[in-house]
């Protein structure tokens, strides 16, 4: 009798590795060493609260350090409590005090979270509701929506047709997908163009080696065909530009 295969359970590594949460703020005055020996030397995002209410949010390499800090800067006498996370990987700290500040807004910090290199969708929602009110207004008022197309429509789609072909320049270009490759200020990155024409970069898609090359340069208007390179046949990086030849 055939003995059944043992499933591997693959186990996810937590970003979080640990945390405390709204801890009396004279546990530094009193317990220093336990605080100490919990967090120091840590990297992670922290919350200062007030009266239970979230205050501040902020990020540090040394939470222990930072937290006493704040116990005699500007913020000194504005909070009584405080929550700390510390986090496995420093690449990530950043991302994740961004997005909790631009979701809770808290009255201590005076700067917005920035997420650099992630797409704003409002333009592509704002295009959608526009393309979708039109249509209503068209049935509202009696007008053709379907049918038989007359020349101008038929000229208009064509038209909307090669403009979203144009949109994924890439598309059928690499049947089974490819990895491109670019070097920006010292540090590589790569991101994976798909058979339809999308190219994936940090779990984002994208339509075009511009759009995410500006994404890679922070928003800095970008020529992606000479900027992203791939390997040929030979197995040389070479710009992308060359499949235009």
């Amino acid at each position: 009798m055939a003995k059944k295969s043992r499933k591997v359970k693959h186990i996810t590594r937590s970003i979080i590795q640990g945390h405390l949460e709204k801890v009396g703020s004279g546990v530094f005055e009193r317990f220093q060493e336990a605080i100490t020996s919990l967090v120091a030397g840590n990297q992670g995002v922290y919350a200062l609260y007030r009266r239970q209410k979230l205050y501040y949010i902020g990020l540090a390499s040394d939470l222990r350090g930072r937290i006493n800090h704040h116990l005699k800067d500007k913020h000194k006498g504005k909070w009584d409590r405080f929550s700390l996370y510390t986090i496995r990987k420093e690449d990530h700290i950043r991302e994740v005090e961004a997005l909790l500040v631009r979701i809770a807004e808290p009255a201590g910090n005076s700067q917005k979270g920035k997420l650099k290199r992630s797409l704003n969708l409002l333009p592509e929602l704002d295009r959608e509701v526009k393309r979708k009110q039109e249509d209503e207004r068209k049935i509202l008022f009696g007008q053709r929506t379907g049918g038989k197309k007359n020349k101008s429509s038929k000229k208009k789609a064509k038209k909307r047709k090669l403009t979203k072909n144009a949109e994924r320049p890439l598309k059928g270009v690499f049947p089974t997908g490819k990895m491109i490759y670019c070097n920006y200020k010292g540090k590589a990155a790569k991101a994976w163009v798909c058979r339809n024409g999308r190219i994936k970069s940090d779990g984002q898609y994208y339509d075009s080696p511009s759009t995410v090359g500006k994404i890679v340069r922070d928003g800095k208007a970008t020529n992606g065909w000479r900027f992203w390179k791939y390997k040929n046949k030979s197995g040389e990086l070479v710009p992308l530009s060359e499949l235009r030849k």
